[in-house]
């Protein structure tokens, strides 16, 4: 295996762990420099990418590369833009059509690095292959509502859900249909949370915060992806208060996305969490059974391959969780058949998704969900259990109470006691309100799925 295609084989089990926009705005540009003894040198554009993925990623892309190459032992990264170099960074790559299709067909799709450098936007991103369903109607219809009346209809329209299920692909379908609908009169740009913190950083680095500022409050459309991890970051919430300001009263049009309603998102500045519920906001939750058969039949029309219902009626009833793992499923069939040259038989393909399809495991330890519970609120673990009165503490408390009882069926006084001992009265007082709670606020419904996708997906 060639460092080129180890590289590609790595990326594509990245890609199913991290967010798409997250994954198109730090690894582009990325190629394996040198495969030696061990040491495996990767090759960045810049140091903001080098800091990032030397802290960030470090382990996941070891774990992935170990995955291919037991022989791999460390990384080391190196800023480089040697594009010229046999290896190539993934765009070189992209841009050779013969290598591209080989690749396409061995590990994931990597179209979605082509973005217009102007918008950001990626064109593979259409609704003419966004499969809807009733996981993800509301969702879709607020967006074509938006791209009739951008600036009017919704705004700003937040979209929210599990990681893998589509809100990505959404968001860059609007983009692609306002430019084509407005034949590029409206100025679009589509940014991930993190690469508008890393324009900000480096405005800020190289004295040029007002051109930076100027360069945003010209935009039509705004769309940011994973605004959740704006979290925390004073600075880059004040710039992004102000530039969404500007823009609103200009009627212009702002569409967010995040794995987690507004109010889940702790250290968020209240005047901005206030902004992000003044709009529209939609949920897109997990795919049923037809619905993930229909996303597969899709991907393979898509890839111009044939793989029988048989085979993806077998991935679509054992992957569930989310669409990325899903087409990562189906890429890993259409590798092994490029390999082999035959048609793997349902033995062959549960062989090959072993590692994907696991029963989920029964629940038994409280700490999965005290763990779940902490890092959905961006809270620390030890304030779930220690005497903690604070508002943005207390309710985040009371759910991890109420999903103990629901999950683990423990006693009051058992989850008293892990949870700081409290009386045992304070645990049915929590459990009894949010019992009554769930079953009329919709939000708090979607929260508990999605806490409950992280506690069973650890």
């Amino acid at each position: 295996m060639t460092n080129e295609q180890l590289w590609q084989t790595a990326l594509g089990e990245v890609e199913l762990n991290i967010s798409r926009a997250n994954f198109i705005t730090w690894f582009r540009d990325t190629f394996i420099l040198k495969n030696k003894d061990g040491l495996v040198t990767i090759g960045v554009p810049n140091g903001f990418s080098k800091e990032w993925l030397e802290n960030k990623y470090n382990k996941l892309i070891l774990r992935s590369l170990r995955n291919v190459s037991n022989d791999i032992k460390e990384l080391k990264f190196l800023i480089s833009a040697n594009s010229s170099s046999p290896i190539g960074p993934i765009e070189k790559i992209a841009g050779d059509h013969h290598k591209k299709s080989q690749i396409e067909n061995q590990t994931q799709t990597f179209k979605e690095l082509e973005a217009d450098k102007e918008t950001n936007l990626n064109p593979k991103y259409t609704f003419n292959n966004f499969i809807v369903g009733s996981f993800n109607e509301l969702a879709q219809a607020a967006a074509k509502a938006v791209i009739n009346s951008p600036g009017e209809a919704y705004n700003p329209l937040f979209i929210y859900g599990g990681v893998g299920l589509g809100k990505t692909h959404l968001l860059q379908a609007m983009g692609n249909e306002v430019i084509e609908k407005y034949k590029r009169k409206k100025k679009v740009k589509y940014v991930s949370s993190e690469k508008f913190t890393s324009e900000l950083v480096n405005s800020l680095h190289n004295g040029k915060v007002e051109e930076f500022k100027e360069a945003y409050r010209q935009i039509d459309v705004l769309i940011i992806d994973d605004i959740q991890f704006l979290s925390g970051k004073e600075k880059t919430q004040e710039e992004f208060f102000h530039t969404f300001n500007f823009l609103y009263q200009k009627n212009k049009q702002i569409v967010l996305s995040s794995d987690r309603p507004p109010k889940a998102i702790a250290t968020l500045e209240e005047r901005l969490r206030s902004r992000f519920e003044g709009g529209m906001i939609a949920d897109i939750s997990q795919p049923d059974m037809e619905t993930r058969l229909a996303i597969l039949k899709c991907k393979t029309t898509e890839k111009k391959i044939i793989v029988s219902d048989e085979i993806l009626s077998y991935i679509a009833v054992n992957v569930q969780k989310n669409i990325r793992e899903l087409e990562g499923a189906l890429n890993r069939i259409i590798a092994s058949k490029s390999a082999s040259l035959t048609n793997p038989d349902l033995t062959m393909v549960a062989k090959i998704l072993n590692d994907i399809i696991n029963s989920p495991k029964k629940l038994t330890n409280h700490k999965n969900i005290i763990q779940a519970v902490a890092e959905f609120y961006d809270i620390n673990a030890t304030e779930l259990i220690n005497r903690c009165r604070r508002k943005e503490v207390v309710y985040p408390r009371q759910v991890a109470m109420y999903l103990m009882r629901e999950e683990l069926k423990k006693s009051f006084p058992f989850i008293g006691e892990k949870l700081g001992g409290r009386d045992h009265t304070t645990v049915m007082y929590a459990c009894d309100k949010l019992t009554r709670e769930f079953e009329k606020n919709e939000t708090l419904q979607q929260e508990i799925n999605l806490i409950k996708e992280r506690i069973y997906s650890k």
